[in-house]
């Protein structure tokens, strides 16, 4: 094992410097990777958690340069799931054995608080022994803590980038990035298993930006990192530049895993868009959740945040079949459990 791999698993850190090197050597690093799954079994064994993952909307008021569902363009398909469709959605994956939802969607004024709490309150009543996760942006304290009051568990809001100059090239200026960081404190504050992450190979980002990304995170102390590729969507500003790679996606997975051994961290669907085997790669270099789709299949290709995203025709069952022989192709089983986070408190 090299002296820099093995300094990171016994010390769970290294220097600016020395993540540098390693984040930016060459080609697959099955050392490195190896090492990871090592420290995941130990906190995880071989066991894969499932989220089952409801798009609610696809309007949103932001307008992020790379994001396919910004609010500038008019070429997106808008939709959002009604409160029933949304609960037969959580039906369907109940049965499908998932133990855990996770409502995703744009910062859409219609889900107003009240609207929220009112679909937090009625999955927890029916599926009391099911996780809430939320994904809707960016809100007040307040508002958070309604979400927790009313039964959410989890919430996951990604900082995309924690280099303060990337943040500004990456969004408009209505969009601060200590605001973000500040609604990722509430939601630790108020008890939510919390989730943050970033892009990797975005326009403009340096490795610089990605270890910036690491020490917020050391700071942040997250209970669920994710992580994937920026992928280009035709229909935003970001349309020429090239999607994120491979194997440096991969690369920061394991090293996230050495540096929080007891994280929940998902093989995400976007490695699986810029890979046919990504999520089982992202399995193979640390990672211990995945995310199957249950939103209807009449809405999926709409919620189009970069181009070509996988498993869109795909019925729920299918997706779960599928995704569990691509977890067992790769060594690991897919268990029915809420998957909280290991001593979490």
């Amino acid at each position: 094992m090299s002296k820099l791999i093995e300094q990171l698993r016994e010390k769970r850190n290294l220097t600016d410097e020395q993540l540098k090197e390693l984040i930016e050597t060459d080609g697959y690093d099955k050392e490195l990777f190896a090492s990871a799954v090592d420290i995941r079994e130990k906190a995880y064994g071989r066991d894969v958690y499932i989220r089952g993952l409801i798009e609610i909307s696809s309007y949103c008021k932001n307008d992020c340069y790379y994001c396919g569902i910004r609010r500038s363009n008019e070429k997106a398909q808008r939709y959002r799931l009604s409160e029933e469709e949304i609960l037969e959605c959580c039906v369907t994956g109940y049965d499908l054995g998932f133990r855990t939802f996770v409502l995703q969607g744009g910062e859409d004024p219609y889900f107003t608080d009240e609207r929220i709490c009112d679909i937090v309150g009625k999955i927890k009543k029916r599926f009391p022994d099911c996780a809430v996760t939320l994904s809707l942006g960016e809100k007040s304290r307040e508002s958070y803590q309604k979400y927790f009051d009313a039964g959410a568990d989890r919430y996951l809001l990604r900082h995309e980038t924690a280099g303060a100059e990337h943040y500004r090239k990456l969004h408009p200026a209505e969009l601060l990035q200590e605001k973000r960081m500040q609604c990722l404190r509430d939601l630790k504050e108020i008890g939510y298993q919390v989730g943050s992450g970033f892009m990797v190979g975005s326009p403009y980002q340096k490795t610089e930006d990605l270890i910036s990304d690491l020490r917020f995170l050391q700071e942040l102390q997250p209970d669920m990192i994710g992580i994937g590729p920026f992928i280009t969507h035709q229909d935003t500003p970001f349309r020429e530049f090239t999607s994120g790679e491979l194997t440096l996606c991969l690369r920061m997975v394991a090293i996230l895993r050495h540096l929080f051994p007891e994280v929940l961290l998902p093989a995400t669907t976007a490695l699986g868009t810029i890979h046919p085997s990504g999520r089982e790669l992202g399995l193979l270099a640390g990672a211990n959740v995945v995310m199957p789709n249950l939103s209807p299949v009449g809405v999926r290709e709409k919620y189009s945040l970069y181009d070509n995203k996988i498993c869109t025709g795909e019925e729920a069952a299918e997706c779960r079949g599928c995704l569990e022989n691509r977890v067992a192709s790769a060594g690991f089983q897919i268990v029915v459990d809420r998957g909280d986070r290991k001593n979490f408190k």
